[in-house]
């Protein structure tokens, strides 16, 4: 491991010699780390170029909705995955206030709503409706639900509003949060040995689609104001009462100070971009592989040297 660092170090600043004109802050650019793992995996990426390019990196634990007030503050620099349905509110919220701004999105494309293994399909055949799922309720209940379904949310701090969103379309369910992404991922293996059917908080790009084959639940399709305005979307005295976004962005956010304290790592980060298929595979890295995050790192900028070396370059 020490060898591939030392390589990779040698490589990334073999590239930066001919782009990074003028030195960065001596300070640290601060970088958080969420729970779950692309995002994890990405910001070491990020922050091992920063630091190859002679930069000072820290990494910090953020909540992944009030880090956006942290950016805007500039207690922390920057962030890596803003996900449209999870985080757009609080991002959103932020930039009206001033402090932070918008840096471009990354090529990939995100949706997250309530999810299912195909094998559920075979229990409920009217899916993906919702209105189909709710029919199915009874399928999903448990002890700790009665007799109502049980359907697995993401953490807390994510914000997924699943019991707003159950309130506001009158469906049988309890929603149950789940501690951390790895939980949801449990919950779908325990369920694959007997196919038991199963609904769980998912999203995409991530290392799950290409293990557990499944389909995002149809809820009414999103419309700009339905998380604000109860007049939009079918139950004209509620929010929350459609899905998330189908074609999300995921967006990059910095410090409004970043591009004058760090003007090449700032120039860097307008660059960089990533794609569904990378993201899955930092993530698959880390839950799959069992690699730590700095080693997944290392392995992703390894097999990947083309697609960043032109950010530097």
């Amino acid at each position: 491991m020490k060898l591939r660092t030392i390589s990779l170090a040698v490589a990334v600043s073999a590239a930066c010699s001919t782009s990074v004109a003028a030195a960065d802050s001596s300070d640290p650019i601060v970088i958080p780390i969420h729970n779950w793992s692309s995002q994890i995996v990405m910001s070491h990426v990020v922050g091992q170029i920063f630091e190859s390019m002679g930069n000072n990196v820290e990494f910090v634990t953020t909540d992944s909705q009030a880090v956006y007030e942290s950016v805007r503050l500039g207690d922390v620099t920057l962030e890596l995955e803003v996900w449209e349905g999870a985080f757009g509110a609080s991002f959103r919220a932020a930039l009206e206030k001033g402090g932070l701004h918008d840096v471009g999105d990354h090529d990939a494309v995100t949706r997250e709503d309530w999810w299912y293994p195909m094998w559920t399909k075979d229990a409920c055949p009217g899916l993906p409706s919702w209105e189909a799922l709710n029919d199915c309720a009874d399928l999903f209940a448990t002890a700790e639900t009665g007799s109502k379904g049980r359907y697995l949310d993401g953490p807390v701090d994510w914000l997924k509003h699943g019991q707003e969103r159950v309130a506001a379309l009158g469906m049988n369910f309890q929603v149950v949060n789940a501690g951390s992404a790895a939980a949801l991922w449990a919950e779908i293996g325990a369920a694959e040995a007997d196919k038991r059917p199963v609904v769980v908080f998912n999203w995409t790009p991530n290392f799950a689609e290409a293990v557990w084959p499944g389909e995002f639940v149809e809820f009414p399709v999103w419309e700009d104001g339905c998380d604000t305005d109860p007049s939009v979307g079918p139950n004209p005295n509620e929010l929350y009462d459609c899905g998330n976004p189908a074609n999300g962005y995921l967006k990059k956010a910095a410090w409004d100070g970043m591009k004058d304290k760090w003007p090449s790592a700032y120039d860097v980060l307008t660059k960089i971009s990533f794609t569904n298929p990378q993201i899955a595979e930092m993530a698959k890295f880390v839950d799959i592989d069992e690699m730590e995050p700095e080693e997944a790192a290392e392995a992703w900028l390894e097999e990947n040297e083309s697609v960043w070396q032109s950010w530097l370059n």
